[in-house]
């Protein structure tokens, strides 16, 4: 069950008005509500720590300036998962056009996530922006784990119920090159995830072209490598 919960939340605050008093201004009133964070809306400066590099298999590379000073074990955990190689060949399983598009699950079902607890809520006020990124989850505000999603138009409804942990600062258009559907029929997948400070190059032109192969192409390519041990293992 785990995260396939989130098409329900997720959808429910993107459809419906915030639940949030409002004050004369029209501003949200968030002074009274617990595990709400303030964080400057401004992009801090570049921090090369503090990047996330995503090489996508629409073409090219995604930055994404993180934002410890909002969601600092949110963005620990992303940076962990990605200096492991978590990230490396995830698809993008959830993909709603104007809307958002979700990874990190290796199992490309949206019920996956890493063997490391899941994480306690860490709600600010950085806002559903277009490029935000944010932490996926069930309907149990921690339940965060290794699921993010990038916002391709920006949803005020889902402020103040969402982890947001960073925001694209370049590379936007291969986000927006990636498939639609729940799942696509040939999703886009995350080829490589660093964070900058590593210094780790773009993938090669083969590494590129082994991960946009047709899933019916990877099983083919795995017969034939499982043929082949065969073959060795055969008395001559």
């Amino acid at each position: 069950m785990r995260l396939r919960i989130f098409l329900f939340s997720l959808l429910a605050f993107a459809m419906g008005s915030a639940a949030h008093a409002q004050d004369d201004g029209g501003v949200a009133d968030v002074s009274a509500t617990p595990g709400i964070t303030y964080a400057s809306g401004a992009t801090p400066e570049a921090d090369p720590e503090n990047t996330l590099l995503l090489d996508l298999s629409t073409g090219g590379r995604v930055t994404i300036r993180l934002r410890p000073d909002a969601a600092p074990n949110h963005v620990e955990r992303v940076k962990t998962l990605a200096r492991q190689g978590f990230y490396n060949g995830v698809i993008f399983h959830r993909v709603i056009d104007g809307f958002m598009a979700q990874t990190g699950d290796p199992t490309g079902t949206g019920q996956g996530g890493s063997q490391l607890p899941d994480l306690a809520a860490e709600f600010t006020t950085l806002p559903h922006v277009r490029g935000t990124v944010s932490m996926a989850r069930a309907t149990d505000p921690n339940s965060a784990n290794s699921q993010f999603y990038i916002m391709f138009m920006p949803n005020m409804g889902l402020d103040r119920n969402y982890s947001a942990f960073g925001r694209v600062v370049d590379g936007m258009q291969y986000v927006d090159a990636i498939p639609r559907g729940e799942p696509p029929a040939n999703p886009a997948r995350i080829i490589r995830a660093s964070i900058a400070a590593d210094n780790v190059p773009p993938p090669t032109a083969a590494e590129i072209a082994a991960m946009t192969q047709p899933a019916a192409n990877d099983q083919a390519v795995a017969l034939e490598a499982a043929l082949g041990e065969l073959a060795d293992e055969t008395p001559q």
